[in-house]
């Protein structure tokens, strides 16, 4: 291969070209990115970003170093298999001897009721344009409607009460539930509750007119309405430009366990249904993304020479007060089977023993270095006993 495409500017595919450059390719690379900056840290945006001061710089990664051709602010529009070409909204064509497919994802939108153009006042958290908007809208102290109970919602809803925002988050589940399980949805749901936010049920949630603007309507007929409306309900894989290329299957990107969707196609990323120890899954996480695409750079140069992709998850969150570090496969079910208390209340290491024989470890405002906490996950309480010393 002389000629390597990636679509994609994210994580995904700024660490595809890294590793693709790391493992000798040396030929012509092009970046296709639909933003217009080079890669920045996304979790930042609802972490850092919105939680910090006026340091507008969190999110900020190293510049690339691996001299690709950069297209930025441009999109990619179809892909021509056959011909090797990737199409671009200017009207350009990419020829490839190999592709790295990391378009990424965009976020979900609030259903609304015909004719209703109540999305106006519906704010998103993907871009770092959404989230330095929703900073400058945070700063007037508005009402804020969150809807949406994951890590994102919850994130977005803690760091507009620290802003001394009045804060409501509706979700059709308890928060965090679905993501780690209710026991670590307990802690931080009370943890929320006790430094003010309202926590709604109700049922999927839609946008309709009202004569002020927009109502949020719940399927229980709840009706609320607040200055800012925050969603924050999952994402979508940006697959669009592939219609008609022949490689989806059901409206998904499913790569095998390099990676590859043919020999000369790979993909990594949120875009990506990818091979897991329970089952094909798109796995959208910060860490997921980079080792995907260093799974993916791999099997694209040495095809079944290549090692399997092997992932064990790392998950965290911050808010409320509370700081997450969560190693191995979520949601957990049930009390943890280990529980070692830290310096305060609400300090704590955990490990949760999973049916199929694999461990989830997590610590919550607990200080202990990642390796050690993967160490916990895989092997249990004995991995943080101190080693004997040596005999002489």
């Amino acid at each position: 291969m002389r000629r390597i495409v990636v679509v994609g500017n994210g994580i995904a595919g700024l660490t595809a070209c890294d590793s693709l450059r790391s493992a000798g390719f040396d030929g012509e690379l092009t970046v296709v990115g639909a933003e217009r900056h080079h890669p920045y840290s996304r979790p930042a945006l609802s972490k850092a970003l919105l939680h910090g001061d006026d340091d507008l710089t969190s999110h900020e990664l190293p510049a690339p170093t691996h001299e690709a051709t950069e297209l930025l602010g441009l999109s990619a529009t179809s892909l021509d298999t056959d011909a090797r070409l990737v199409r671009l909204e200017d009207g350009g064509e990419l020829p490839y001897d190999g592709l790295v497919i990391a378009s990424g994802a965009r976020a979900k939108r609030l259903a609304t009721a015909p004719g209703s153009d109540g999305s106006a006042r519906e704010v998103t958290v993907r871009t770092i344009e959404d989230a330095i908007a929703l900073k400058q809208h945070v700063a007037a102290r508005p009402s804020v409607l969150v809807i949406g109970g994951g890590p994102l919602g919850m994130e977005v809803a803690s760091g507009c009460l620290q802003a001394g925002c009045q804060v409501t988050l509706v979700s059709d589940a308890a928060p965090l539930a679905r993501q780690l399980g209710e026991h670590l949805s307990d802690v931080f749901t009370s943890a929320a509750i006790r430094r003010g936010l309202r926590v709604m049920g109700g049922g999927k949630a839609r946008l309709v007119e009202s004569g002020a603007g927009a109502l949020v309507v719940l399927a229980d007929g709840t009706e609320l309405d607040a200055d800012l409306i925050v969603t924050a309900i999952g994402d979508e894989p940006n697959t669009g430009w592939l219609a008609g290329s022949g490689l989806l299957v059901d409206g998904s990107l499913r790569v095998d366990s390099r990676g590859r969707l043919r020999e000369d196609i790979v993909a990594a990323g949120d875009v990506a249904f990818f091979p897991t120890r329970h089952g094909l899954a798109r796995v959208p996480l910060w860490t997921s993304a980079i080792e995907q695409a260093k799974t993916a750079a791999l099997g694209l140069l040495r095809g079944e020479a290549a090692p399997e992709f092997d992932f064990q998850p790392y998950f965290w969150t911050e808010g409320f007060g509370l700081s997450l570090k969560a190693v191995g496969p979520t949601p957990v079910i049930g009390a943890p089977d280990y529980c070692e208390p830290g310096k305060d209340p609400e300090s704590m290491l955990l490990r949760w023993e999973n049916a199929d024989g694999t461990g989830t470890a997590a610590a919550i405002n607990y200080r202990i270095p990642i390796p050690k906490l993967r160490r916990l996950a895989t092997t249990g309480p004995d991995a943080l006993r101190p080693a004997a010393p040596a005999r002489l």
